[in-house]
């Protein structure tokens, strides 16, 4: 669409999450007319949300190290993350006057742990820049060349010489990312991924009478072996917790997507625990072939390995009285006890989601079906883990359809 040299272009921003927000600020940087639409009544509610026990910025891991934890999209990621990475991304933060520190894990953080005062810092540099946001603006699709809203005062339509689309995927959706967006682009021929969930929990079914005693338990330091959907080996180390129906935490969803994708294409996922990480088998076998006197094996494997509590009760859980009893077959299990994994958890109550417009239907981040719309953040087919992964990839995927907007108007 073709404007005046003197009037600046107007360009809507839908969604106020974190790639929203960095589009909005690239365009105004840019000389841009932004207005941001929400339906909610703030912007930034996930991100927020995110932050409670820890705003996790980015990871100071390794550039390829990092790159190489989006999986399948890396490559199409490489180049936004290329133009706005994990360094990037700790300059903007300490732009907006936030102090952040490098933790034990390669996890990056503000110096205060809180992603309040950095959203705050923000939006004021948004609103001085000319950004204008509209709250309580649901967007409904398009009447011709206008955007429809639904607002508390009814209907609104409005133009835009160009609009960046980052309405997030379908995890929470009472923060606002709701998914609705997916038909309304397909019917106008975009092509798109079915949103799933990940970075979530699964369900196992477990017996009533281990739900009722563990839900809530955490493991500590153990370690799950899998294979993905693909048959390659997969292992890593660190804790989850027992829920009433089955298991999450940052371990799980570590291995969420290839556990989520090995159950859509076999029905469930087996994955074997090593409840003692640290310990031989040879060591394992040693200790629990050990005379017991008159204890319970219980009492037992407290007392040679630690094993009590929700890890006792697992081995309960999952082993036959036989096995339990026969001490090779039980040590055998403590290193390798198998659990199977029913399904994932509903997508509303994953932390994030994968799916989403495919990358083959966009050019620089505008739908080739749709010229002079843009797309960023979550509505893109790609997923990482936690760990700082999600937010970089937002942010940057935000700037970079800012900056397309920008070259396709001609500024």
């Amino acid at each position: 669409m073709s404007t005046s040299s003197h009037t600046p272009p107007r360009v809507a921003v839908i969604g106020g999450g974190p790639a929203g927000l960095m589009a909005a600020q690239t365009l105004a940087q840019g000389g841009a007319r932004v207005d941001v639409y929400d339906a909610m009544p703030s912007v930034g509610r996930k991100f927020l949300l995110a932050g409670r026990g820890g705003m996790n910025i980015t990871h100071a891991e390794p550039y390829a190290d990092f790159v190489g934890r989006y999986g399948k999209q890396s490559v199409a990621l490489r180049p936004l993350l290329d133009g706005f990475g994990p360094d990037s991304v700790r300059a903007w933060v300490h732009g907006l006057g936030v102090d952040t520190f490098v933790g034990t894990s390669g996890r990056v953080f503000p110096t205060d742990m809180k992603a309040a005062p950095l959203l705050r810092a923000w939006l004021h540099r948004l609103r001085e820049s000319g950004v204008a946001f509209h709250m309580r603006h649901r967007w409904t699709g398009w009447r011709d060349a206008e955007l429809l809203f639904a607002t508390p005062g009814g209907e609104l339509a409005a133009p835009a010489d160009a609009v960046i689309l980052a309405l997030g995927g379908a995890s929470w959706a009472r923060l606002g990312s709701d998914g609705a967006w997916l038909p309304l682009l397909e019917r106008q021929g975009v092509p798109v991924a079915p949103l799933r969930p990940a970075n979530c929990g699964f369900d196992v079914d477990w017996s009533e009478h281990f739900s009722s005693r563990y839900a809530g338990h955490p493991l500590a330091t153990v370690a799950i072996t899998s294979t993905d959907a693909g048959g390659q080996p997969l292992r890593r180390q660190g804790q989850f917790v027992v829920t009433s129906g089955g298991v999450e935490g940052s371990l799980i969803y570590a291995l969420s997507a290839a556990l989520r994708d090995q159950i859509d294409a076999d029905g469930g996922a087996l994955i074997h625990l090593d409840l003692v990480p640290d310990w031989t088998l040879e060591r394992v076998v040693d200790e629990v072939g050990r005379p017991r006197g008159a204890r319970s094996m219980s009492s037992h494997l407290q007392s040679r390995l630690g094993i009590k509590g929700v890890k006792s009760g697992l081995l309960r859980e999952c082993l036959g009285a036989d096995e339990f009893a026969d001490p090779w077959r039980l040590a055998r299990a403590i290193k390798m006890l198998p659990l199977r994994l029913r399904r994932p958890r509903p997508i509303d109550e994953a932390i994030s989601s994968a799916g989403g417009v495919r990358f083959d239907g966009v050019d620089a981040l505008m739908l080739k079906a749709m010229p002079g719309v843009f797309a960023a953040g979550e509505m893109l087919d790609w997923e990482a883990p936690t760990g700082g992964y999600l937010l970089t990839a937002c942010l940057a995927s935000g700037r970079a359809a800012g900056a397309s907007a920008l070259n396709w108007l001609g500024r």
